[in-house]
Order: C-alpha cells, then structure tokens, then sequence
C-alpha cells in the first residue's frame, strides 16, 4: 500500500486572519441570525454579571444593616434574571446549533461544487482519502468552531467587559490591582500558541493520511486477501495510528498545561482581590458587601478567560482543519472556458459562474458535426512526462478510429485529449475546423459518450444508472437504449427488471453486465462523438460478442475513437491507428495492415494465438 509515503501540504503561518475571514464567509448568508445570537450571548453576560453585584446590594442594605423593607422587590428582580438568563441559553443554544448545521452543510456543498469542476489533472494527483478527510472531519471541526466558538467568544469578552466595568465602578483601586495578572496571560497565550498549532497541524495530517488507508484499505481488500498482505498492512497501519496518538497525545499535553496556567493566574488575581480588598475593610474604605462582590466578580472574570483560553485552543485545532478545507476550495481547474467563450455566453444570457451545468443554446455555438484534426500536438503531464510530440491526425465526422499499441504509447491520452480532459501543451485539437477552445466545455462533453475500461455506476437502478446521462429521457427510450446495447435480455431477467438495485459501484452486477448497462448510458445519450477505452479487455468472450452487434449499430454515423485491447473488437474500424512512444507508426483498415505483415500484424497474430490457447484451456 502506498499510503505511508503520501505527503500533505507544509503550513506555517500561526494565527491567519485571512483564513477566518475566509471561513466567515460562510457565516455571512446567515448575518440575521449571528446578529441575534450576538444580541443574545451580549444580553446573557450582562444578566450573568448582576448577581454579583445584587449579592452586594444585599450584604450592604439587608445583611449588615439587619433589616428586610424591601426584600420582596430584591427577590422578584433576582427571580426575573435568573428565569431571562434560562431563555437566554436556550436561544443561544438554537441559534448557534442552527448556524452549526448550516455553515457545515453549505462549505460541503460549496467543496463538492469544486471537485465537480476541477479537471482530471487534479485527481491523478490526489488521493480519494485525503479529500474525503477534508470533506468530513475538517468540515465538520471548522463548523462547530465557528458557531460555538463564536458563542463562547462573544459571551467571554462581553462578560470580561461588563466585570471589568462594575468593577471599576465598584472601587477603581482595587479593580486595577486585580487586572495586574492580566499581561502575564496574554504572553502565555502567545508562548502556546504557536506549539499547540503545531501539534494540531500534525495531527490534521495524520487524520487524512488515516483516512486515505482506509479508503485503500477497503477498496484493496480483495487484492490484499489473494496477496497474503493483512499483517504488513495492519503493522502499516498500526505505524499511521500510532503516529496520530503521540500528535493528539502532544497536543492535549500542552493544552493541559495553557488551561491550567490560566487558573493559576486567576487565583493569584483572587488573591489578591482578597488581600488588599480586606485590608480595604478593615480600614473603613470598602464595605463588606463591595469586598464579596469584588471575590465573586474576580472569580467570575477568569471563567470568561479560561473559555476564551479554551476556544483559542481549539482554533489551533480549526486553523489547522480550515487550512485544507480552504486549499481544496482555492484550488482552480486547470481547464476552463476562456474569457471570450463566457463573454459571448454572458450575452446570451447562459452564463451563470456558479453552475457547472449551464445549456449551451445551439444559437450560441453550432451543432457539432463530428470532425476531430489534431495539429501538431504535444502533450506532457505535470511531472514533465512527454506523451505526444508534433502528433498530427484528421478525422471526417462519422468515421471510426481504433487506436492500438502497447501499453504507455499514447492512446489513452489522445482519446482524453479528444475529450478535452486534458489539453494539449502545444498545437492545437480542432472539432468541426475551430479550436476546441473557442467553445465551451459544456458544447464538447455533452456531445461525448464514453465507455471505460471499468465501467462507472452508481448506487440506486439500472433505469438511474442508464438515465444518468440523460435524466428527462422517457422509459420507453431507457428501454430502447437497453435493447440496442443487448442489455435487455439480463436486465429484464433480474427480479425487479428496470427497476432492480445495482449496488454501490454496481457491486451486485456482473463485470460484463455493468459494462453492457454503461453502454446503454451512453447510447441515450446520443453523442456525436464516442470513445471507448479498452471497453472489453475485462468482460467474458460471450459479452464481447454482445458488445461487439451492437458497436455494430451504435457506431454508425458518430465519430468513434476505440481502444481496443482485443483486436478482434476493431477489425471493421474504418482505420486503425499503432500508437507508439506518441506517434503513429502504421495506419489503415484491417485488411491492409494484415497485408503489411508489419507491427499491427505481430499484434494481432499474437493475440489471436493467446485467445486460441484460452479457449482450448478453458
């Protein structure tokens, strides 16, 4: 497994600024309600702070006086805080619990949205479980911080605020000896807070490291049972987990010990709230019921600065989430529609920034004929890879094309080319005589179908699964589709016909009927131009020959590109094309390049042979 090697990306910064007014965007839609709970934490730390001084009130006028005229008023205010505080805590409870929700599920669907735009380049690269990582955990970690994080914020500096406040109002002396602890704290805060970040980056990258080995984990396991592997897997894995123990384990520590030094400095300021309060008493300067206010109001205004201590903690933590959840959204598709494409979009009045699934009128953009030319390519992955060099090619519409070679030599990249899955580094890829660039991507992809090698499905039926390309198709053309591909004959056996689960992935279709149903996608989608990869190196030889009567049918009139890896599959191909090392080396009908006796030839006898041998093996 490969896991272990993966790396994440380096981050450095401790406290950014424009990271969380990134993640307030997000907050933004729900301004009403965060004024409310604003309005409400502000109301609640203010009825929070009177007691305290009530306590006062009733030390000095009842207590040391030793009289009751008034009592009656004094509980009847005292009751009525106490049931405005309960209201209070449950609507900030509703309100922050709601904004929760609500930020979480839109940076979901707003890092969902991305992934559908981002381009092949980006998953090449990428692994499944690192995305799923930020998708779920991060997500999940930045929302909560945000919500209650900006309850417990709000709440702790409103109550710091207002103490301070009557404090200084109570005796202002003695509200400046208690705030003394204060400079001490912040630098503390400061000391930790670069170490507790750290730890929390780690272990942010750990998360994602795990999750992508479960990911592979469960994706391989049938690999890893045929290959003997559980040990040296789980001791791989054992290796991930016990990396992510000693980071979590490193960053409770030094929260454990930030926590703790704030109590530590709150006592101190108790203390001496106490000692010189006291000596205030005892000197006839303060009153008896100023110094309990003054213990109460001091032990109070270090529970506002533990929570805020506790939340700056935790942003370590949500910073660190933020950060890859904030790199996924920032990170642009490599292929897009030019400015002038969206320009001329734009005033056809289409063009929407934030859909993926815009129309494009054929007012705006031709229908598309079918003719594909290639001029001059060059392609080279990322890595600096080289493909194709100089590579020319010119295709009539309805003409059908097999690609076929050895494994690397290109076929593969000139039919993603063809779909403008990737773009050409050098020269140009023309549909219909005009760069394809000059068009949008929505004019080429939606009039493409495409069969890969493993054949894509998703959960739900084989009628969701046929529709997919084409959801307003009716149920009579989902049958027809069915029928054309014979498909049908598997489909109407199964128990519930159309309408019967297929299973995540298509677990509970066989190989060949998983392929014979995204065939049938394809041709309801009624492209004008088709690329089928390899679409029957992993289906039985009764399957292919299914395939095959309706590749008959289904080509007809639409440019096709086929890369076949048993050549029987291609033999009335209107050209066949060798790819090697980026270049065609021998080109024309079946009939012809076996005359040629050339490489096409070697290929075609040599698997002719092998599927010989099989069938006598079999």
């Amino acid at each position: 497994m490969t896991y272990s090697t993966l790396q994440e990306e380096e981050y450095t910064k401790r406290f950014d600024l424009n990271l969380w007014r990134q993640a307030l965007r997000f907050v933004k839609p729900y301004r009403r309600e965060v004024i409310a709970l604003i309005a409400v934490m502000v109301g609640v730390a203010v009825l929070e702070a009177i007691p305290p001084f009530l306590t006062r009130q009733a030390i000095d006028l009842f207590v040391v006086p030793g009289q009751l005229d008034g009592l009656g008023w004094f509980l009847a205010i005292y009751g009525a805080i106490v049931i405005l505080m309960g209201l209070g805590i449950w609507l900030l409870i509703v309100l922050a619990g709601k904004i929760d929700v609500w930020v979480c599920y839109d940076i979901r669907r707003a890092g969902f949205k991305r992934l559908q735009e981002l381009d092949f380049s980006y998953y090449d690269r990428t692994p499944v479980g690192w995305l799923m990582a930020r998708m779920v955990s991060d997500t999940e970690r930045l929302a909560e911080t945000v919500a209650w994080g900006l309850v417990d914020m709000v709440w702790g500096v409103s109550m710091m605020t207002v103490i301070i406040g009557v404090m200084l109002y109570l005796n202002w002396w003695l509200a400046l000896i208690v705030l003394t602890v204060v400079p001490p704290l912040v630098w503390v805060s400061a000391f930790f807070q670069k170490r507790i970040l750290k730890s929390y980056r780690e272990v942010r990258r750990t998360n994602s490291r795990i999750t992508g080995a479960f990911n592979e984990g469960i994706m391989g396991a049938r690999t890893t049972k045929t290959l003997v592997r559980e040990r040296a897997n789980l001791q791989q894995f054992t290796g991930l987990t016990g990396k992510m123990y000693r980071s979590s384990f490193l960053a409770a520590v030094q929260s454990s010990l930030y926590l703790p030094l704030v109590l530590v400095l709150g006592s101190i300021g108790a203390g001496l709230g106490v000692w010189f309060g006291g000596s205030g008493v005892i000197a006839g300067v303060v009153t008896y019921g100023t110094l309990v206010a003054f213990i109460v109001y001091v032990e109070r205004f270090f529970e506002p600065v533990r929570e805020v201590a506790r939340i700056f903690a935790e942003l370590q933590s949500a910073q660190a989430a933020a950060e890859r959840i904030f790199a996924l959204l920032s990170t642009e598709p490599e292929i897009v529609d030019n400015d002038a494409v969206r320009q001329l979009m734009g005033t056809a009045g289409i063009y929407d920034p934030n859909r993926t699934d815009a129309v494009v009128a054929p007012a705006v953009f031709p229908e598309i004929k079918g003719a594909v030319t290639f001029e001059q390519v060059g392609f080279a992955y990322k890595d600096g890879t080289r493909v194709l060099a100089d590579f020319n090619l010119e295709v009539v519409p309805g003409e059908t094309i097999a690609l076929v070679g050895a494994t690397g030599g290109g076929k593969s990249t000139i039919a993603n080319l063809v779909c403008r899955f990737y773009e050409p580094t050098s020269g140009r890829v023309l549909i219909d005589g005009v760069d394809y660039r000059e068009r949008s991507l929505h004019w080429l992809q939606s009039n493409l179908g495409v069969v890969l090698q493993t054949p894509q499905l998703f959960s739900g039926t084989v009628r969701d699964n046929i529709a997919y390309g084409r959801l307003e198709a009716s149920a009579a053309e989902i049958e027809q589709a069915a029928r054309q591909v014979r498909a049908w004959d598997f489909i109407s056996a199964m128990e519930q016909g159309m309408d019967s689960p297929v299973g995540e992935g298509g677990g509970l279709l066989s190989t060949g009927q998983k392929q014979l149903v995204s065939f049938a996608r394809a041709v309801l989608a009624d492209p004008r131009i088709f690329v089928m990869d390899e679409a029957t190196s992993s289906v039985d030889t009764e399957t292919e020959l299914l395939i095959q009567e309706a590749l008959d049918k289904l080509l007809q009139g639409r440019t096709s590109f086929v890369i076949a890896h048993r050549l029987s599959t291609i033999r009335k191909a209107d050209r066949i094309l060798v790819v090697e090392d980026g270049c065609i080396t021998e080109a024309g009908d079946h009939e012809s390049l076996m005359k040629l006796e050339g490489r096409y030839f070697d290929l075609y006898t040599r698997r002719f042979e092998r599927d010989r041998i099989n069938k006598i093996l079999h």
